[in-house]
């Protein structure tokens, strides 16, 4: 008989690629499973998730807007009816689709199917990527059987006897030599590089920062690899002179030319990017968004700064820091060069393995 899991969550990359990458493990373990992904009608997992071959349904919820306006107040007034009609969603589909178990990944859209989850007796396992736990894996915890960590520093919001820390799943890299990412990037394989990274929507305040300072780059005879996000491309391409030291680009698809690239990268604070520097073992300049519940972002840079294994400006002092700090690191040798050795001795983990091992033990442990 084949197994079945539901995978639910969503609402940004840190939380879909994660879950995607423990569906491809169950996946390559066992070709015959049935995997269903859960997301919120809207949401980018309903538009990500198909383009890897797996089923997804949504359900009516959103998140609580935090800022008071009257827009939000707006949004904040449907939230009860949401809620009750996602549970109803999700009942429905819990009782369609039979899982053996729930994946919970974080994010609004998790919160109804764990809950049903729970209330069916179904095995919830909760997956938490951040240093700060999110509100929907907090509420859902005590109905959890196992929670998994890709950050230790959040295992004092949690009990003790259910968490594991298994650390965040992220894409597969296999990175070439460093002078051959830069040639296929089009830059000069001898120059120091920068990669900035702010996420496939691009970061304002990291844009605003280079865009301001991009002539110090070029005179400190330095190139960057500048990620700015779809919305922001078009306007920045009118304002940047063209130069062969700054290459500008809306989205990266190829991550692990990038990364190969790099001497230093600058970039957000979400879970999957500090992952994925920890796995690659690359340093960085990280500028936590404040734009992000529970200020997360700042105790996921926190998880690498107090161990100097990154550099952290802060995100009101990007504009005047982040250029000058960044090639203050990338021009001092010795400061690279610590920076590299604290991140590459941080744990590491084969996350996507190791969550799925919890996942079958729970599940043989009920049968």
């Amino acid at each position: 008989m084949k197994q079945k899991f539901i995978i639910s969550g969503g609402g940004t990359g840190g939380h879909i690629f994660p879950a995607v990458s423990i569906a491809t493990e169950i996946s390559r373990r066992d070709p015959d499973a049935d995997i269903l992904f859960v997301g919120a009608k809207g949401g980018m997992e309903m538009e990500v998730v198909p383009r890897y071959k797996f089923p997804i349904k949504g359900v009516w919820i959103s998140g609580i807007q935090r800022r008071l306006t009257f827009r939000n107040l707006l949004r904040n007034s449907l939230f009860p009816f949401k809620l009750l009609t996602s549970l109803l969603q999700a009942r429905r589909i819990m009782r369609e689709f039979k899982p053996d178990a729930v994946i919970g990944v974080g994010g609004f859209a998790s919160g109804p199917m764990g809950r049903v989850a729970s209330g069916k007796n179904v095995p919830l396992i909760l997956c938490e990527q951040n240093a700060y736990p999110g509100l929907v894996n907090r509420w859902l915890a005590k109905y959890s059987d196992k929670i998994l960590l890709g950050n230790g520093d959040a295992s004092k919001y949690f009990p003790k006897e259910k968490i594991v820390v298994t650390g965040n799943p992220i894409r597969s890299f296999e990175l070439p030599e460093k002078a051959e990412a830069r040639k296929k990037l089009g830059l000069d394989p001898d120059k120091p590089t920068l990669l900035s990274l702010g996420g496939s929507l691009g970061a304002r305040t990291l844009n605003q920062a280079l865009l301001k300072d991009y002539p110090k780059i070029i005179d400190a005879g330095v190139q960057i690899f500048w990620q700015c996000g779809k919305i922001y491309v078009d306007e920045l391409k009118q304002q940047v002179e063209p130069h062969p030291q700054v290459k500008l680009e809306a989205f990266i698809q190829d991550m692990a030319t990038a990364y190969a690239a790099a001497d230093l990268i600058i970039s957000r604070a979400g879970a999957s990017t500090i992952s994925e520097l920890i796995a690659l073992s690359k340093p960085a300049v990280i500028v936590p968004s404040p734009n992000v519940a529970e200020d997360h972002q700042t105790k996921n840079a926190l998880s690498l700064t107090e161990k100097n294994a990154a550099v952290l400006v802060k995100d009101v002092d990007a504009g005047q820091e982040l250029v000058p700090v960044a090639l203050k690191v990338l021009t001092d040798e010795q400061r690279l060069a610590k920076l590299s050795t604290n991140i590459a001795s941080m744990e590491k983990h084969d996350s996507a393995k190791e969550i799925v091992d919890v996942i079958l033990e729970e599940l043989n442990k009920r049968k």
